[in-house]
């Protein structure tokens, strides 16, 4: 065994520190000319494709069920901290945006899950610690930068929540989830409130489609530029409107079920959609 002198030592860490720090910068950073140049190529997909992808996303939630329901756990607890926080500082009214606006960021939340179902596609021994390799792809800045867009759009639907919330039911807020729901379900401002959320949340959740349809699953796949995935997505949709509106209805329906038994359903919802949407992508994208 070589015993160094401390000069030797900290010249040494100096410049793995350095290299480290260049990486970073790189990843967050990145040229133009580390990008794949290649254009990705979209498919015609039909509906039965959605419903295959569909079926291999319960498989691999079958084969790695214990994996994914423990890294799942994390949603609905996040859930159920922002709905506390909601109701501690008298934001009733979000609450019902809030949990319909989870499939808002959903796309960006199931990263991991689109780790696991590729090294499994791969022919690679998965587990849990597997959904942790997204952080070390090439294009983690941009799927940070992506996810942060879509959050972005989850505060403007809250805002905009909020504002259908004021022109209709506003602006007492009422005390108790049953006073709010009974004003909400008996009334027909609370109708009306409904039917204005309905629609325009159905607005941002196509944008969040044509945005985040397969641009997730093809920054981990490929390193590609955040425009090329965003337009690559957009036109998936444009080209398969029928099946990616019949999938986002799917994942809309799906994400709403599992957040009314206390978020709970969301262990199991989330790994079987975000397995499937890598299933999707595969079909859809090559």
């Amino acid at each position: 065994m070589t015993i160094r002198n401390p000069i030797e030592w900290s010249v040494d860490h100096i410049e793995l520190t350095a290299h480290a720090l260049k990486s970073v910068g790189y990843a967050l950073h990145p040229t133009d000319e580390s990008f794949d140049r290649a254009q990705p190529q979209v498919r015609r997909i039909a509906i039965s494709d959605v419903k295959d992808a569909l079926l291999s996303g319960f498989h691999d939630f079958a084969s790695y069920r214990t994996d994914v329901i423990f890294i799942c756990l994390i949603f609905p607890l996040i859930g159920l901290v922002l709905a506390n926080l909601t109701l501690s500082f008298g934001a009733l009214p979000l609450l019902l945006p809030l949990i319909f606006g989870f499939a808002l960021v959903g796309p960006f939340a199931a990263a991991g899950l689109y780790e696991m179902s590729r090294g499994q596609e791969q022919g690679k021994p998965v587990s849990w610690t597997d959904a942790f390799g997204v952080f070390s792809s090439p294009s983690i800045a941009s799927i940070i930068k992506l996810g942060l867009l879509l959050s972005g759009i989850f505060v403007l639907w809250l805002a905009a929540a909020l504002v259908i919330y004021q022109a209709t039911l506003g602006p007492a807020i009422p005390t108790s989830i049953p006073a709010f729901a009974t004003e909400v379900f008996t009334t027909s401002a609370g109708w009306t409130f409904i039917g204005i959320g309905v629609g325009i949340g159905a607005v941002f959740a196509l944008v969040v489609l044509a945005i985040g349809a397969v641009s997730f699953p093809l920054l981990l796949d490929r390193h590609v530029s955040i425009s090329t995935a965003i337009e690559t997505s957009i036109r998936a949709v444009l080209i398969n409107p029928v099946p990616m509106l019949i999938w986002g209805l799917i994942v809309m329906s799906a994400l709403v079920l599992g957040t009314i038994p206390a978020l709970v359903g969301l262990i199991v919802v989330m790994p079987v959609l975000g397995h499937a949407t890598w299933h999707l992508y595969r079909k859809i994208v090559r």
